[in-house]
């Protein structure tokens, strides 16, 4: 059977989600239909097809009279996002074989983070905590799940972008990451994910605990 042809649309509403896990859109900013199109270089036709894709699937918002919006993310989006990612990523790393081509991607991952830090560049530390999750997804090796984690990981960039300051955000998590990495490639595949289960924890209490003290003000 041959693969279905990806539409230009399809495309670019990729394109645009790859943008929001990399933190280069903001939560709440305009998106100028205009402006897109011409970065593009598609028709204002194919954005908008592009756009709708994205606010079905929760990323953009459409206001009647004002325009396209990147979403907000929500307390209860938060809460919800990691509920998922903890039915997707704790099972996945316990059947994990240590020898899958996406492990060499979490290590890459974890050496990327490093050097990131090593530069402060909290952004880049950021991306590679998003790589090294999207690496864990990947070693279920079902295109439907990663490309339902690519939309998950949009939301969450979403998350931290609105918080702000990423460095403690994402610095505690580079040596976890080693960690998980490390049990996974002993073959321990429950152990990693016993500590993926902690990691999810403490990263939900932390970004919880941080959002409410930014509605507060």
């Amino acid at each position: 059977m041959s693969k279905p042809v990806t539409s230009l649309a399809s495309r670019v509403a990729d394109q645009l989600r790859d943008q929001l896990t990399l933190g280069e859109l903001l939560p709440g900013q305009r998106l100028s239909e205009e402006a897109q199109a011409q970065r593009m270089a598609v028709s204002r036709n194919t954005l908008r097809e592009a756009f709708r894709m994205l606010t079905n699937d929760g990323l953009l918002v459409h206001e009647a009279n004002r325009g396209v919006f990147v979403a907000t993310p929500s307390l209860d989006a938060i809460i919800d996002i990691y509920r998922v990612r903890r039915c997707i990523e704790i099972p996945v790393l316990k059947a994990a074989h240590p020898h899958h081509p996406a492990v060499a991607r979490m290590a890459a991952a974890v050496e990327a983070g490093r050097r990131c830090k090593d530069q402060e560049d909290w952004r880049g530390v950021g991306n590679a905590n998003m790589d090294f999750h999207a690496a864990i997804v990947d070693l279920a090796d079902s295109p439907r799940l990663t490309a339902f984690y690519g939309n998950l990981s949009a939301e969450l960039r979403l998350v931290f972008v609105a918080l702000g300051t990423a460095r403690w955000l994402h610095m505690p998590y580079i040596e976890m990451n080693s960690a998980i990495l490390k049990q996974l490639q002993n073959d321990t595949g429950h152990a990693a994910a016993d500590l993926l289960e902690t990691y999810l924890a403490q990263s939900e209490r932390t970004v919880l605990a941080a959002f409410s003290d930014c509605n507060r003000n």
